[in-house]
Order: structure tokens, then C-alpha cells, then sequence
């Protein structure tokens, strides 16, 4: 007897579940940022909710707001599936979604920086209202199986395309202002603020791992030369071990590469002045450029799982290498100039972004292993 037709793929997915919560801790770190100053105005934490409008607001505000919360909308909606489908699942992400915003809002009543706004909850909520309408489509467009399929197999050599979401968030990872080009996952400089405000003396970790050492010019810029090379390599390795050689990668990557490049581009541009829009692309980054694509060079035709382990060693030696280091004293004063004013939130998200996608990278990568090595 023939067995009977498979339905359409709707396992729930432990990768959307999962990219929920890092999303919502991005949303949570973005909203309480710079986490500083904490105290109690003696105002009540939803006393928001019945003010008047703000008088003083941009459209620019307004769309950061409902952009900010429009994948939550969407992750929300069809991380649940397929336990809430359709209505009931708009409703759910509508619903968690506008909590989220009112619980951020209320707590941003004990920072002295941030000002809790009922024109900032609507506005959530307003995202929110278009993401969760989206995610009900797309999890019954998109997110099957029957959709994807030729695109898997075609392309990747996992079975799923949710591999590439690593290499998609590179590009973004690029627009916080950072010490280095390609330095991402400095947690010293945030653990070493964290430690100062506890301990109630200036705390900063990299001098205590360096013992104090000064670096001069000549090795700053090696530093930022092996941080770029092994930031670059590393980066493009997580694609590149993805893909099948039926796939355009080197197509793939220098689109990667090139998206990273103008973000950053573009960033700098509009934090800083137009003409500082090339700031990053300092000798000691253009001589990390050269020696990653090297690296890259010899690396592209090699088999994925030596992709993957060298992925794995150029994200280490990158991110040990960019927390150990002290801060480069040009960046600094290039700094000074950089007023955060409205962006606040979206430098929150933005430098989330950038602590993060290391971590993310390496998770990612020992996963894959201990994953291939277990279906043998």
C-alpha cells in the first residue's frame, strides 16, 4: 500500500524561537541603553500612559519606532507556529509585543537619559500591528518546505536556509562605530563600565589584561591589521561553508562584503559628517583588507569542514585580539564628534548588533559540527 502524502512542513521551528529571543534582548538592550544612572524620580512607571502627546517629535522617531518593531511582529507570529496559526497568532504577537513595549517604556522611567513616551508605545505597537500581519503570511507563504526547497538544494548544503540568517546580520553588524574595522564583540569596554558603576572606582579591564602597556602607532596599526584580516576571513568562511559548489559563492560573498562595506559607508556618514565617511578605512584596515582576501584566497576551494574550523580560529583570534587591546586613541578623539541625540535607541540595537555577532557566529559554528558529527 502506498503511503499517503506528506503535509506541508509545519514543525515548529527551534531556529525562529531562538532568533525571538536574541531579537528581544536586542529590543530589551536598545530600549534601556546606555543602562546607567538607574533611580527613582518618584513619577509611577505607567504615569506615561495618561500625559499628553509629546509636542516635540520628528517622523523620523516615528518610523525608527515602528521599523524597530516590525521583525519582532514577525518573529513573533511565526515562532508559535504551528501551536497559533492564522488569527489567533496575529493576536498573540500583537498582544506580546505591545507588553514588551510597555514594559520598556515604563522602565525607562528610572534613567535619567531616556523620557517614556505614549507616542513611543503607540507607535511599537503600530510595528508591531504590521509585523504580526506579515509573520501570518510569510509562515504560510514562505517558512514551507515545498517553497524552499530547489533554493536548498540547489545552494546549500544544510537543510535549511535559515544558515544564511549569521551571514545576513554581518553587513548590519558593520554600523555601530567600532575601535576597529571588523572588530566586533567588544565586551570589555561594557563589563569594564559595569564593574566601574558597582565598584565606585574607574575599572578598565584591557589595561589590567595588558598590564598597563601603552601600545605605540606602528603596533596599533598591526593590531588593527590582524583584527580586520581575521574579522574579514572569518566572516566570509561562515558563508562560504554553507554553500554547495553548485552555489555562485564567490558571486555571494563579494556581495556580503560589498553590503558590509556600504553600510559602514553610510553609517559613518550620517553619525559623524559626510566627509568622514571613509574614517574607518584607516592603513591598518586596508592592510587588513589585503591580507584577508589572501587568506580568503587560499581558503575558498578548500572543503567545508576546513572552512568551518577556520572560521572558527580567525573569529577567536579576532575577538580576543579586539577585547585586549586598548582603545585606539584616534577612534577616541574621532568619537567626540559623534552626537548620539535622537539615534540613542537605534545605537542601542546597533551596538547590540555588534557585541553580539561574534558570539552568534561561534555558537552557530560548534553547533554545526557537533551536528554533523552526530549524523554520521
Amino acid at each position: 500500500m502506498s503511503q499517503p502524502c506528506s503535509p506541508p512542513f509545519h514543525r515548529p521551528s527551534s531556529f525562529l524561537r531562538a532568533a525571538l529571543l536574541v531579537y528581544v534582548f536586542l529590543i530589551v538592550y536598545a530600549s534601556l541603553y546606555p543602562f546607567s544612572g538607574w533611580q527613582f524620580a518618584g513619577i509611577f512607571p505607567l504615569a506615561y500612559l495618561y500625559a499628553p502627546l509629546p509636542r516635540y517629535w520628528t517622523w523620523f522617531d516615528v518610523l525608527i519606532n515602528v521599523a524597530g518593531y516590525v521583525p519582532l511582529g514577525i518573529l513573533l507570529a511565526t515562532a508559535v507556529s504551528p501551536r497559533l496559526r492564522g488569527f489567533k497568532a496575529f493576536i498573540f504577537a500583537l498582544i506580546a509585543g505591545t507588553l514588551l513595549s510597555l514594559a520598556m517604556e515604563g522602565l525607562q522611567a528610572y534613567l535619567p537619559s531616556r523620557v517614556s513616551s505614549n507616542l513611543d508605545l503607540m507607535t511599537n505597537a503600530g510595528g508591531t500591528f504590521i509585523g504580526a500581519f506579515l509573520g501570518t503570511v510569510l509562515s504560510q507563504l514562505i517558512f514551507r518546505e515545498d517553497r524552499m526547497h530547489y533554493f536548498i538544494q540547489r545552494w546549500l548544503r544544510f537543510t535549511s536556509s535559515r544558515v544564511l540568517i549569521i551571514p545576513m546580520l554581518w553587513p548590519l553588524a558593520q554600523i555601530y562605530p567600532q575601535n576597529y574595522l571588523f572588530g566586533h564583540g567588544e565586551i570589555f569596554p561594557v563589563m569594564s563600565e559595569w564593574l566601574s558603576a558597582f565598584l565606585g572606582y574607574p575599572v578598565d579591564l584591557s589595561l589590567k589584561v595588558m598590564g598597563g602597556v601603552q601600545l605605540t602607532a606602528e603596533q596599533y596599526w598591526l593590531s588593527e591589521t590582524i583584527i580586520t584580516a581575521t574579522g574579514l576571513t572569518g566572516a566570509i568562511l561562515i558563508l562560504l561553508c554553507v554553500l554547495q559548489k553548485t552555489a555562485p559563492r564567490i558571486l555571494l560573498a563579494g556581495l556580503m562584503l560589498a553590503f558590509a562595506l556600504l553600510f559602514k559607508v553610510m553609517a559613518c556618514a550620517l553619525f559623524f559628517e559626510p566627509k568622514n565617511a571613509l574614517v574607518w578605512l584607516t592603513p591598518g584596515a586596508i592592510g587588513g583588507l589585503l591580507v584577508g582576501f589572501l587568506m580568503l584566497f587560499g581558503l575558498i576551494f578548500t572543503p567545508a569542514p576546513v572552512q568551518r574550523r577556520m572560521a572558527i580560529y580567525m573569529l577567536l583570534i579576532c575577538l580576543v585580539t579586539v577585547n585586549i587591546l586598548p582603545d585606539n586613541q584616534y577612534f577616541v578623539s574621532t568619537l567626540q564628534t559623534w552626537s548620539q541625540g535622537k539615534f540613542l535607541n537605534f545605537n542601542g540595537a546597533a551596538h547590540f548588533m555588534a557585541m553580539i555577532w561574534p558570539f552568534m557566529a561561534l555558537w552557530f559554528l560548534f553547533r554545526s559540527i557537533v551536528n554533523l558529527r552526530y549524523s554520521k
